[in-house]
């Protein structure tokens, strides 16, 4: 069943706006994103100081200014918080509302000066993704939206692509998985292909009907997809994991092995593209992690 935004197109959209409680959640995720914007605003993307971790791949100050910024605005008594730049609290597990973020997603894009880089916020009410906030301040782009009052891209209300078959579908990969050749099998289909950095941004393209579809056969971060999962399916595309499930949210084990995004249409075609896949770039994965042992 869609949820109230996918029901009753423009009339229920405007409904949603007036009627919703959700309202206040949006004010308060695009106040976050406004104080955001203006933190890292004082950063020069592309020359800016790296530390590289074993863990989390490369860590800016950029992130934990912006971080700071977001849960100051966004949490309140009683809603728990889960961020790539804070240490868990597993006291989070309690809530019934976490917020899930990324302070700067797509930091290796950031740092390389690459405009597709975003900050990422998600509200996940018991289990579920249902409000989220994406800003790309290089290109000036915010995506805000709700299950109950849809979404809006700049202010304009958008959808998910209404394709219905996957000839010619734009498809945004993830540029570091695009360079390792992880896409390869993917190259000789009627896909139009296009590497893009931050996982978050392309979700909310996806979301904005700005692309057909994204997926990753490599393994995601709950705040990594959180916001985008919200903007998609209230955008009335679909998210599914890689075995076709559903995504619960506010886990103690905050990994995914992977997913898949798309316009409602396409999500059949799309499921037994990326089953036929997944199992050759496992076949190829564990051939490769057994060369490495027998390198070292």
């Amino acid at each position: 069943m869609f949820h109230l935004a996918c029901q009753g197109g423009e009339d229920a959209f405007h409904l949603a706006m007036k009627n919703s409680s959700g309202t206040e959640t949006l004010g308060r995720i695009r106040e976050a994103l406004e104080a955001a914007v203006r933190a890292v605003s004082s950063f020069v993307p592309g020359a800016i100081k790296v530390h590289h971790t074993s863990d989390r791949g490369p860590v800016t100050e950029a992130d934990s200014v912006v971080n700071q910024v977001l849960r100051q605005v966004l949490v309140r008594d009683g809603e728990g918080w889960l961020s790539e730049e804070s240490v868990d609290d597993l006291q989070r597990l309690e809530k019934h509302r976490v917020w899930v973020v990324d302070p700067i997603d797509g930091t290796r894009e950031f740092v390389a000066g690459i405009p597709e880089w975003c900050v990422s916020v998600g509200l996940v009410e018991n289990g579920r993704a249902i409000a989220g906030g994406i800003c790309n301040p290089t290109t000036g782009e915010t995506f805000l939206g709700s299950l109950e009052t849809g979404i809006t891209y700049n202010g304009k209300r958008v959808w998910t692509s209404k394709k219905r078959d996957l000839a010619g579908a734009v498809v945004l990969a993830s540029r570091t998985e695009f360079e390792r050749g992880d896409w390869e099998c993917f190259q000789h289909t009627h896909l139009v292909i296009r590497p893009v950095g931050s996982v978050a941004y392309k979700l909310a393209l996806v979301a904005a009907g700005l692309a057909d579809a994204t997926w990753t056969l490599s393994p995601k971060n709950e705040w990594d997809i959180a916001a985008g999962v919200a903007l998609v399916e209230a955008a009335c595309g679909v998210v599914r994991g890689l075995a076709n499930s559903s995504l619960a949210f506010n886990k103690k084990s905050v990994n995914f092995s992977g997913f898949q995004a798309c316009g409602p249409h396409l999500r059949e075609e799309l499921t037994s593209l990326i089953q036929r896949h997944s199992e050759v770039y496992a076949s190829a994965a564990f051939i490769s992690a057994g060369s490495d042992q027998k390198r070292r």
